[in-house]
């Protein structure tokens, strides 16, 4: 792919940049100039491939193939630089550069500036791809508002070690929008296996359900009149709350 290049300055270093996808991207031999990494074909072979790629961008000689790296990538040259100012560079660059690059689509140096202002359509193009991020900013910072609560409230009943009766869990279906009750939540968690449909093993959870962690079964003696007796209660687990929550609103098939 063909790129914009940015150029910027590190001291007496040049370090040119690209964003791919509104990530920002690093020439790997400057990366390697500023770390004093006499050989960026070794650095690069050290990378995981997801860390490098390929750039192709124009030049006065014609379209020039760049070998690049991306954040990650560039973290890990850093920590295998031994020059003693790759702490200060890497501070440079996740301080100023990589934040500028994501807030304006440009690293905002003098250079940049005096471009924006000279050249009306640089300056256009760079408003119009702030507004898009910060519209996209906008729309997921709504979404993570949307769905904290429910989050929270999944982070909360999931970890709660209280489980509760399917009754209590056909209220909280209800609270939620689900029209049910007690004996249809009952008859819809046998239909769809769930619970044992007969036997002594009626409305106790089937092995499916148990292996999905959704119940757990409370079990009671009581003495009769000539022998004790046991009684076993479906319950209802933090984690089936949420399930059960998630599939009658439609959330999970």
């Amino acid at each position: 792919m063909n790129k914009q290049i940015q150029q910027f300055m590190y001291g007496h270093f040049q370090l040119r940049s690209f964003v791919i996808e509104n990530e920002p991207w690093f020439v790997a031999k400057d990366v390697c100039n500023v770390l004093d990494i006499s050989n960026s074909r070794d650095a690069l072979n050290r990378l995981d491939e997801d860390e490098k790629g390929v750039v192709s961008t124009d030049t006065l000689g014609g379209t020039q193939q760049l070998a690049t790296v991306n954040e990650p990538g560039l973290y890990t040259l850093i920590l295998g630089s031994r020059k003693p100012e790759a702490k200060q560079f890497k501070r440079w660059i996740t301080h100023e550069v990589i934040p500028s690059i994501r807030k304006h689509g440009a690293y905002m140096t003098t250079e940049t500036l005096e471009k924006a202002i000279l050249n009306p359509d640089f300056l256009i193009n760079l408003a119009s791809e702030l507004k898009k991020e910060q519209e996209k900013s906008r729309a997921l910072e709504q979404q993570i508002q949307q769905v904290k609560p429910k989050v929270l409230f999944a982070e909360a009943v999931e970890g709660s070690s209280n489980s509760i009766l399917i009754g209590q869990l056909a209220t909280i279906l209800k609270q939620n929008g689900v029209n049910i009750g007690q004996n249809r939540l009952f008859d819809r968690l046998r239909e769809e296996g769930f619970l044992c449909k007969a036997g002594d093993r009626k409305n106790l959870p089937t092995q499916r359900a148990m292996d999905m962690d959704l119940f757990e079964v409370q079990e009671r003696t009581f003495s009769g009149s000539s022998e004790t007796k046991v009684k076993f209660t479906t319950r209802v687990t933090g984690r089936g709350q949420i399930y059960f929550l998630n599939k009658f609103k439609g959330d999970i098939a």
